[in-house]
């Protein structure tokens, strides 16, 4: 058997103490490679004399190292073996979330197209927008299932229609969440249309009832009252503006509507809207345009504007967050 010891004074030594001895007997657990041989449960006899002249708490304390090292030696292969059970299962779970993932996201991929893909993001700020923070209410549940028949979720019946053909293809395999399906459909919306790719993760659950009224932000809000409304939702400024940018999808007057981009506060910075008749005077949101007169908002869409990687970086880590908020997960 290996010893655990990294030395021991010979047998026939000079008596020595116990603060001595102990010195010598530090612990060195023997390789993984090299295994035991003595069988499980072996009434092999352990010897407990380290010398003659050793006196009897010396004996004691190393009679006591010698069985630790061979209780440790007969149930490391078992260890070793439960080990790699452990592991093994966790890395099959892991292999069947990813696949199963995969799965979602293909389902979904089938159903989304650039004409779509406005509808589908929309989506989801209308369902994870009703987040708040003080009472951890609202958020990415699926709840806007329930909420078609509210005036401010006009149209949206249509989107929702998309994807229950994917869903009900998903289910008969495992059931998935309208709240996961929605989060997945908007970041698949935004990557179709050439925006940034979303790894959105999977495992919420649906609220399964709706979410109270009141608790989406106001399409005549200006800046003040906007960055009010995202900040008790979690938000910052930033993230607002970042956030806005979807916007530049859509048909709203931001470009082409199929194509993500950051043409949106190109547009801001121009306020076409500012020219007296035609259609200009039609583009946007009031609270698009209330962001292009505050100080705060303006500096990120100058950001934004001058650098695209910037405004797709900022929009994705805020995207997540969005869908993230309020959101119950699977134990």
């Amino acid at each position: 058997m290996t010893s655990t010891f990294s030395y021991l004074p010979p047998c026939n030594a000079a008596v020595v103490s116990s603060s001595s001895l102990r010195y010598y007997l530090k612990p060195k657990f023997p390789a993984l490679s090299s295994p035991s041989t003595v069988p499980f449960r072996s009434k092999t006899a352990i010897s407990c004399s380290p010398s003659a002249h050793a006196d009897a708490s010396v004996q004691t304390d190393f009679c006591f190292l010698k069985k630790r090292e061979f209780v440790f030696s007969a149930a490391l292969p078992f260890l070793l073996i439960l080990h790699e059970s452990v592991e093994g299962f966790r890395a099959g779970a892991a292999e069947l979330d990813r696949s199963e993932d995969e799965r979602i996201r293909e389902e979904v991929r089938k159903v989304v197209t650039k004409g779509r893909a406005p509808g589908l993001l929309r989506l989801v700020f209308h369902d994870a927008g009703t987040f708040e923070m003080n009472d951890n209410s609202g958020g990415m549940n699926g709840s806007i299932i329930h909420e078609l028949n509210r005036p401010e979720n006009k149209g949206l019946k249509k989107s929702v229609k998309i994807l229950e053909e994917a869903k009900s293809k998903l289910d008969l395999i495992r059931p998935v969440s309208w709240a996961d399906l929605i989060a997945v459909a908007g970041a698949e919306a935004v990557s179709i249309c050439g925006g940034p790719i979303i790894a959105v993760e999977l495992g919420r659950l649906d609220l399964g009832k709706p979410d109270p009224e009141g608790k989406l932000p106001e399409e005549s809000l200006d800046a003040v009252g906007l960055k009010q409304i995202f900040s008790k939702k979690g938000f910052a400024t930033r993230e607002l503006v970042a956030l806005s940018g979807a916007h530049t999808i859509g048909g709203k007057g931001f470009g082409s509507p199929i194509v993500f981009d950051n043409a949106y506060f190109k547009i801001l910075l121009e306020k076409p809207w500012s020219s007296k008749g035609g259609m200009s005077s039609m583009i946007g949101l009031p609270s698009d345009r209330a962001l292009a007169d505050d100080d705060e908002c303006l500096r990120w869409i100058k950001e934004y504007a001058n650098n695209q990687t910037v405004f797709f970086e900022d929009f994705q880590n805020a995207y997540i967050k969005l869908v993230n908020s309020g959101a119950k997960w699977k134990s």
